[in-house]
């Protein structure tokens, strides 16, 4: 089946045939295209999401290592939206019909204009509009999710964005989880022990600058008397006003932790032999920052 409808497009090597024996559902049919970049080249692993009419997502997933997607749907209209690091997004309609195969050929993305930078000088991050949060696995099944409430921080931007740098004081004792019997083993001497070490440290000089909106912020992170190279995976997203008229930069950044690295050993076990806390920790953070008064 899968031949007859694309052998059109690969008749010199017979490249439908491998397709052939593939059966679709009855009241379905397949919807296709490539997707390449200004010069002609696929773009690998770009996201793809397939919406029906009502706009509730029907699939998703990823272009191959030849900038394709093919996906088996029920019959119907859809929009079909693409999405990479560095390219403007694409949006398409089209209607999918009984065992017929829908394509929208070849998908040419435009290179994005990068987000315009913050201009350099002394900006502090601004916490009523900034979160730092993590989420840590529990006995193996559930994930908890906290924040630290009290930090501070402040950034400076060079001419340069790659010779900035950061600095930023997390008040341990403001670990959130919304459960106070929790939060207070968390504060004990079995985990972040904030009598001996009241906060944690990140600084960083190194700005790598990843393609498009994507930088690596790498650094210093003090916890519970350790410190570690941590590299912060960042994404820009520009700048903006606030109410007041105030100029406002964001970004959100993400990293993982392991509890070990920072002698956070606590490993009480189930009857099982499964660690009440998982052994990593994901990192993530929302921030905005403001030019210093």
């Amino acid at each position: 089946m899968f031949g007859r409808w694309l052998g059109n497009r690969g008749q010199a090597g017979g490249r439908g045939e491998a397709l052939a024996g593939f059966r679709i559902p009855r009241t379905a049919g397949v919807l296709s295209c490539r997707v390449l970049d200004p010069v002609d080249e696929p773009v690998r692993q770009a996201e793809f999401v397939v919406t029906d009419s009502t706009g509730r997502k029907v699939t998703a997933g990823e272009t191959d290592p030849f900038g394709s997607l093919l996906a088996t749907v029920p019959t119907g209209d859809y929009r079909l939206a693409v999405t990479a690091e560095g390219f403007t997004p694409f949006h398409g309609a089209v209607t999918v019909t009984e065992g017929a195969h829908a394509t929208l050929g070849d998908v040419a993305l435009q290179v994005a204009q990068p987000p315009q930078l913050p201009d350099p000088g002394d900006w502090d991050i601004e916490p009523n509009h900034s979160q730092i949060g993590f989420t840590a696995r529990h006995i193996g099944l559930a994930r908890i999710h906290g924040r630290f409430n009290n930090f501070a921080g402040a950034v400076r931007i060079a001419d340069r964005m790659e010779d900035s740098a950061m600095h930023v004081i997390i008040d341990a004792a403001s670990i959130d989880t919304n459960v106070q019997m929790r939060d207070d083993h968390l504060r004990s001497g079995d985990f972040l022990d904030v009598g001996r070490y009241p906060t944690l440290e990140f600084y960083s000089e190194r700005f790598v600058h990843r393609g498009g909106s994507r930088w690596g912020v790498t650094g210093a992170l003090t916890l519970h008397g350790v410190s570690r190279t941590v590299t912060l995976d960042t994404q820009y997203l520009g700048l903006g006003s606030g109410l007041e008229g105030e100029t406002r930069a964001a970004c959100r950044a993400t990293t993982e932790l392991h509890r070990e690295d920072f002698t956070l050993t606590w490993q009480t076990m189930l009857a099982r032999g499964i660690a009440v806390v998982g052994p990593s920790i994901v990192i993530d953070l929302d921030i905005q920052i403001v030019p210093k008064a």
